[in-house]
């Protein structure tokens, strides 16, 4: 297929702002789909992403406080983290697909064959050769703590249902004879990359999808699936749901239970809910006409019961059990006065693809400092190929933020929001009263910074200005809530090839 021209990327980004929630994703993933077949890079899906998931998460104005204690306090404390990492690994990563949304059976999913049923039996029969004989724990872990991220998240499974732990209640799993990986003594794959990432003192997060899309519970064979819900009337064979919501609880039950800490229980598919859940900003999404209660109260009480504290966040299930909010591929346009954590993939797929498009190491730290500058965490997607490597780009990404958050962290982690948030290139952080932080991103091609840079501030008195990051003092001028900051003429030019630039104000 022909790459497509700048007219129809254009037209198609146009066609994705009008759409609806629904038609968006539709529309993202088709293009990620088509891309994927011929080898080019996912630009487009990228720009569809951020386009499309604007509409698609709960909002500050449905959010419920926590109202235990503990879990409040681990809150706050998630909030001063600012990063971490989303790994998504699985049969995906052996394919290089858009993880495993190929099986659903939607009108918006291409495929590189044409009979469905086909595809699906390849695609599950990826376990036989499924052998990520590079997973190294303890290299991953090590390449997370020196990114500067503050805890990691890992996918369990996702909507195919094949598991990267050694759950009892399927054999659709990492750790199965027929998996070749099984044999391999790493092959617990979600225990022991959560073991090293804790030894490296990071907090952990276990990502696991509600629906499965191999369990008769959720698609029974006897009928076809037609979408991404139960190929079933869960109506009419109520025992059958009834035993899906005990598979689902079982193994969620086996993560908070046999895998040490969980600091984090993160769920995704928001589309298995009550029907009383459904807003408008899910409806989209949510077109079963059944209520698909899986019964998270037993979920999140049998959880901490084993995990006092523990966040739990159902993604986009507006309640008690959305701790945090998480909107995907963007960031909301206003500071919110709630947790909230833009999950956001350094390239353009969640997990491996072939030829994809990275961002720079100065994109991934300028993201991070929007996001929290408007008081929310960045979790930045990444994932392996089937023989388990990051690519070359992933750990020099990571390698930059880790060295700019060694100079700069005081302006990232712990902070809170200030107005104006952001004016131009600057971000402001704060911390307390009486220190912010101006923290200018230079373009691309910026050649120079600007002789001066226009910090707004309502400290008043003597002031010490600052370059966070060599602690050399500045001169500058003060007026009404601004202050007119120098840069030397020698630091003009290799400033700008910075990542971004921190300025601290303090009294």
């Amino acid at each position: 297929m022909d790459n497509p021209s700048l007219a129809v990327i254009l037209s198609s980004i146009a066609s994705i702002i009008e759409a609806s929630p629904q038609e968006a994703r539709q529309l993202r993933c088709h293009a990620t789909f088509r891309m994927n077949k011929t080898h080019l890079p996912l630009i487009l899906g990228g720009l569809i992403l951020i386009a499309a998931d604007l509409h698609s998460q709960t909002g500050p104005e449905t959010y419920v406080w926590p109202q235990d204690t503990a879990v409040l306090n681990n809150l706050k404390k998630w909030q001063g983290f600012k990063f971490g990492l989303l790994i998504h690994m699985g049969l995906y990563s052996e394919l290089g697909t858009l993880e495993s949304w190929g099986l659903c059976p939607e009108d918006w999913v291409t495929r590189e064959i044409d009979d469905y049923y086909e595809y699906c039996t390849n695609y599950r029969n990826t376990k036989s050769r499924f052998n990520p004989v590079n997973f190294d724990p303890p290299k991953w872990a090590g390449l997370f703590r020196r990114s500067g991220a503050k805890y990691m998240i890992f996918s369990s499974k996702h909507h195919d249902g094949f598991c990267l732990f050694d759950t009892k209640y399927t054999d659709f799993k990492v750790t199965d004879k027929g998996c070749p990986f099984s044999a391999n003594p790493r092959s617990n794959v979600l225990k022991k990359i959560l073991d090293a990432t804790r030894n490296e003192g990071l907090a952990v997060g276990v990502y696991f999808s509600k629906p499965d899309w191999t369990t008769p519970h959720f698609w029974w064979p006897y009928y076809p699936p037609k979408d991404r819900n139960p190929s079933y009337d869960i109506t009419k064979h109520p025992d059958r749901w009834k035993k899906f919501v005990e598979y689902t609880q079982n193994q969620i039950n086996e993560i908070t239970t046999e895998y040490g800490k969980v600091d984090i229980l993160w769920l995704d598919g928001c589309w298995v809910l009550p029907l009383s859940k459904i807003t408008r900003k899910l409806e989209e999404f949510c077109k079963y006409p059944h209520d698909m209660d899986i019964n998270m109260k037993s979920i999140a009480d049998r959880a901490r019961a084993s995990q006092p504290g523990m966040l739990v966040v159902d993604r986009w299930v507006h309640g008690e059990y959305e701790n945090y909010l998480t909107p995907e591929q963007n960031i909301p346009p206003r500071a919110l006065s709630v947790p909230w954590e833009s999950c956001i993939t350094m390239g353009n797929a969640w997990g491996w693809v072939r030829n994809d498009s990275y961002k720079s190491s100065k994109e991934c730290v300028q993201l991070l400092v929007n996001v929290v500058a408007k008081g929310g965490n960045l979790l930045l997607g990444i994932g392996p190929n089937g023989k388990g490597e990051f690519e070359t780009k992933v750990y020099e990404n990571l390698a930059q933020m880790g060295k700019w958050l060694e100079a700069n962290g005081e302006a990232i982690y712990g902070t809170t929001p200030i107005e104006p948030y952001s004016d131009g290139k600057v971000a402001y952080t704060a911390r307390g009263d009486k220190a912010i932080y101006a923290i200018y991103m230079p373009a691309k091609d910026e050649q120079k910074l600007p002789v001066h840079l226009m910090v707004r501030t309502t400290l008043t008195g003597k002031l010490s200005v600052t370059l966070l990051a060599s602690k050399q003092e500045l001169s500058y001028t003060a007026y009404d809530d601004i202050v007119i900051v120098s840069i030397p003429e020698q630091l003009r030019t290799p400033l700008a090839k910075q990542e971004a630039v921190v300025i601290k104000v303090a009294l």
